[in-house]
């Protein structure tokens, strides 16, 4: 399964400029049909469309995500103006798990939310089903427990290393890595001319992910998509010795490489970093592209997958359990619910997805065709996407079905390894907690 590639975009690749292609199906509605000119409203074409108010919520954990959001939002309403949407968006440090959660807590679920963690959420009864009239916008539609309940915002994204070209060249190198040990080298000579060689955005929980799935992907899924599934069922534990391998690597190279200063590092901090030459290196997702160039279109990066230590290369890349979706509360309002549907046909539309997409460095979910120009990095972004050598792969939480992990252990997890680093701990002793955690969740959730 993880060795599939997720998508194929060679014509993206050639794009010179924006291209928008419809194959199929009419596309001429694209969200300007409020709810009030739903086939069920039996006013005439001339009365005014109903007003109907939603509440939608997302993640905003880079800029340039919610700033493409927003102005899809805004172009949404301008054309619809009898539909009124709050915006809620998580503009904090706290997980959005947690967030969503005390939104939830206080009364104010949102009535279409970006949803990434699905299976919590379903269990609850807080989402109901994606309609049917929306599931043939998409190529791909993962299920849980045999029901679709997401439409997927964008297809999975490979990170990378995104360097400074200045950085390396005065370090003296030529070559970008070809095994995980080349790599470790390089970090030695970006050390020696006295720059920081990583910059980690650690006071974010969520992107400590970055290189904790890096390291767990290489060692561990990569070998045994279902290692989540059996350490479940207590056949497979964190001191096996992939996993303590991975968090061997992820200590020593935030003990070794890191900036000092990553725990007190914003996720927003990082790309200003970067180009001011205080570190010439940064771990993350394409989406981080823009920021860069907006920071300071003359600095010069490049991009790459880290290969692992028998020179393969594993990257996200499978199709997650994530994205829009409707809320159970909002569902049992007709009118809510054609709206909310107007807005996803509206946001998935080519004439407005491709902007989208251009502003986070996304590759495009939807079955019909969708480019946009792109620049050297996101070329390599789209090459690892499309090279079948290259083994696609799930974050940690990402993995649903069997696969599926406590939903609470994951931020644990993170932080357990934040201490690890800090306190110099014993890998091992570490992971024995970690497996200790992991029952205790499973024990938890069977409770409930």
């Amino acid at each position: 399964m993880a060795n599939q590639p997720l998508l194929k975009f060679a014509s993206i690749i050639m794009a010179l400029s924006l291209v928008l292609t419809a194959c199929g199906g009419n596309n001429s509605n694209n969200g300007n049909a409020g709810a009030g000119n739903s086939p069920d409203n039996t006013g005439t074409a001339t009365d005014a469309p109903k007003e109907v108010n939603f509440t939608i919520a997302y993640a905003t954990g880079d800029p340039s995500t919610k700033k493409a959001i927003e102005a899809t939002i805004d172009a949404f309403t301008a054309k619809n103006p009898n539909i009124k949407i709050t915006n809620y968006s998580e503009t904090t440090s706290a997980a959005y798990l947690d967030w969503l959660k005390t939104k939830d807590a206080v009364g104010q679920f949102p009535d279409l939310v970006e949803m990434r963690d699905t299976k919590v959420f379903a269990d609850a009864g807080k989402i109901v089903e994606l309609p049917e009239d929306l599931r043939s916008l998409f190529k791909t539609l993962p299920e849980y427990n045999g029901k679709i309940y997401n439409a997927p915002i964008s297809g999975g994204t490979p990170q990378g290393i995104i360097y400074s070209k200045k950085a390396y060249a005065d370090a003296g190198i030529t070559e970008l890595p070809k095994t995980y040990d080349e790599f470790l080298a390089i970090q030695e000579k970006l050390a020696a001319t006295g720059i920081s060689p990583i910059v980690v955005g650690g006071k974010d929980i969520f992107h400590m992910g970055f290189w904790t799935n890096f390291f767990i992907m290489n060692e561990v899924y990569s070998k045994d998509p279902d290692w989540n599934s059996k350490r479940t069922a207590k056949t497979a534990s964190f001191t096996d010795a992939g996993m303590v391998q991975a968090m061997t690597d992820y200590k020593d190279l935030f003990s070794k490489y890191v900036d000092k200063g990553w725990l007190s590092t914003a996720d927003n901090q990082t790309a200003s970093i970067l180009v001011s030459g205080k570190a010439a290196q940064l771990f993350s997702g394409p989406w981080m592209f823009g920021q860069i160039a907006e920071a300071d279109p003359n600095f010069e990066f490049g991009f790459y997958a880290i290969p692992n230590r028998e020179g393969k290369t594993v990257v996200l890349g499978l199709p997650g359990l994530a994205g829009w979706s409707l809320s159970a509360e909002a569902a049992k309002d007709a009118d809510k619910v054609e709206a909310m549907k107007a807005f996803i046909k509206f946001f998935f539309d080519p004439e407005q997805y491709a902007p989208y997409l251009a502003t986070v460095n996304g590759l495009p979910s939807t079955a019909i065709e969708v480019s946009y120009e792109t620049g050297e990095q996101m070329k390599e972004v789209l090459r690892l996407i499309n090279d079948e050598t290259v083994i696609k792969s799930l974050a940690i939480n990402n993995w649903y079905g069997e696969n599926a992990i406590p939903p609470q252990f994951r931020n644990w997890f993170y932080k357990l390894l934040q201490e690890l680093v800090l306190k110099n701990g014993d890998v091992t002793d570490y992971m024995k907690q970690a497996d200790t955690e992991y029952d205790s969740n499973v024990k938890a959730n069977l409770q409930q």
